[in-house]
């Protein structure tokens, strides 16, 4: 096994601004959700997730699939959206195997997408130069390229 290098201090500098940077920036819109809409991050991403869909209906194992989460999480949470009127649940094969927007749910989908979209705005685009934006773009592409390149572990 090869041996493992070291990080620079000013490597480290950045790696700990970055990760600041982010934190910072995922609170300060998940803040906005909740604030502004009287959402969470979660249920946000079930909204989209739906809104996206066509007629805004897909079966909960797509939908479990599709957030990458298990599907007792995904169960759960739509559990607590059914409760707020943002979602049904739908038969299928004498099943209830699917969800659906309600009309409060697509509102409310329609909504924060707008609110979320000028968040990302002031917070992340207005900061950034178009050479910024261009540099973070491909920098991402790399990353996810790297990483989605193996067999999901991870970099070797």
């Amino acid at each position: 096994m090869a041996k493992p290098r070291t990080l620079k201090p000013e490597e480290w500098e950045l790696w700990h601004t970055w990760m600041q940077a982010q934190r910072l920036l995922a609170r300060e819109l998940d803040r906005g959700l909740q604030r502004d809409y009287g959402i969470s991050k979660a249920e946000f991403s079930v909204l989209v997730s739906l809104h996206q869909a066509p007629e805004g209906k897909m079966r909960v194992g797509e939908l479990a699939e599709s957030l990458a989460w298990e599907k007792s999480r995904v169960s759960h949470q739509l559990t607590r959206m059914e409760n707020r009127d943002l979602v049904t649940r739908t038969d299928s094969g004498g099943r209830r195997s699917g969800i659906e927007l309600t009309a409060q749910g697509r509102s409310a989908a329609q909504a924060a997408i707008l609110g979320h979209a000028e968040n990302i705005r002031r917070y992340f685009f207005e900061t950034l130069t178009p050479e910024q934006t261009s540099a973070i773009q491909g920098w991402s592409q790399q990353v996810v390229g790297l990483i989605e390149g193996h067999d999901g572990d991870g970099p070797e």
